[in-house]
């Protein structure tokens, strides 16, 4: 799959192996969110644009590396992409947060968008999308839909996720080939309900302990 990138670093295969146990209580289930998090972003963020300058060290003139290019916008998908936000914006402090409402109609399983509300100079950045989970790929190709409604440019687009399955990741491929997909795994099938096997439970539920 040309647009998937899985994180597959030891340790986040471990933490991804303690956050699938249905007996993980919310507090430790969020710090290893973040954890995870951490990595994907750093991956996520591994083409960023760097110019040349010039910096004085305590010893030195130097010429060093900066990034450049479009500055970056996080945009969670609510609710459950809130437990990814704080690790990508300390990676990228100065980043600007969007966030984009949805929810799935248990009989459809289609998206419905509720909320919607970017910074205004969205179509200037580099947009990374956050959600815990790419499973029909629903939600994410609606989210990519409305940010690209508002003249954000796709391949400036990517989608940032704890776990995928085969069927999300085909969904935004063969809409939108341009954004670029991590993921902390890539599991192996949707049930009848759309849910991912193994999977992880519902992502926001385990999150907020609304379970």
């Amino acid at each position: 799959m040309k647009n998937l990138t899985v994180i597959d670093h030891p340790l986040v295969q471990h933490k991804m192996t303690i956050l699938r146990d249905k007996d993980l209580g919310t507090k430790e289930f969020r710090e290893l969110v973040n954890e995870i998090t951490l990595f994907l972003g750093y991956e996520a963020t591994r083409d960023l644009p760097l110019e040349d300058v010039e910096i004085e060290t305590p010893l030195i003139k130097s010429t060093q590396k900066r990034i450049t290019g479009k500055k970056l916008a996080i945009v969670p998908i609510l609710r459950a992409g809130l437990g990814m936000v704080d690790s990508m914006v300390s990676l990228v402090p100065a980043a600007k947060i969007g966030h984009i409402g949805m929810y799935r109609d248990h009989d459809s399983l289609e998206p419905i968008e509720y909320f919607f509300k970017m910074p205004s100079d969205i179509q200037d950045r580099q947009v990374m999308i956050v959600d815990p989970m790419l499973a029909t790929g629903g939600s994410a190709l609606m989210a990519i839909d409305s940010l690209v409604e508002r003249d954000v440019d796709p391949s400036h687009i990517k989608f940032v996720c704890l776990v995928a399955v085969p069927e999300g990741v085909k969904a935004i491929h063969d809409k939108y080939p341009e954004v670029d997909i991590y993921a902390g795994a890539l599991d192996e099938k949707l049930n009848e309900n759309g849910y991912i096997l193994p999977g992880l439970g519902d992502a926001g539920d385990r999150l907020f302990g609304t379970l």
